[in-house]
């Protein structure tokens, strides 16, 4: 099992791609399972949680352990990343059809260039 990082697309990359939960492992040179968003005008972003719970003993779990929200907010900051990913839905359902993937080419944050991978 390997780790990779999620994206949450907003931009029209092409049908499969859409609205959807996105994987990738090439936005940094070791996946560490963070989540980005791509927002509707193609400009990167990094959604980070960090602080905003607090593990407690007491919670509503089977274990009396558990994550419990403590106020804080999360951060979403710009990524300028310049170079390209390849993507890939995290659910495929249609058996019959291939799984899809695309690269996606950044420059400065802003995507720019959509090319489909056409596996044979």
């Amino acid at each position: 099992m390997s780790m990779y990082d999620n994206i949450r697309n907003n931009y029209d990359i092409g049908p499969g791609f859409n609205n959807r939960i996105l994987q990738t492992k090439n936005i940094c040179t070791t996946p560490m399972m963070r989540n980005f968003w791509i927002d509707p005008a193609g400009q990167l972003w990094e959604i980070n949680c960090d602080g905003t719970h607090d593990f407690c003993e007491g919670a509503n779990n089977t274990f009396g352990f558990g994550w419990i929200r403590n106020g804080n907010h999360g951060r979403c900051s710009p990524v300028y990343l310049s170079s390209s990913i390849t993507v890939y839905p995290e659910k495929w359902d249609c058996k019959y059809a291939p799984f899809p993937e695309c690269k996606l080419l950044f420059r400065d944050g802003i995507l720019e260039v959509i090319t489909n991978i056409v596996k044979s």
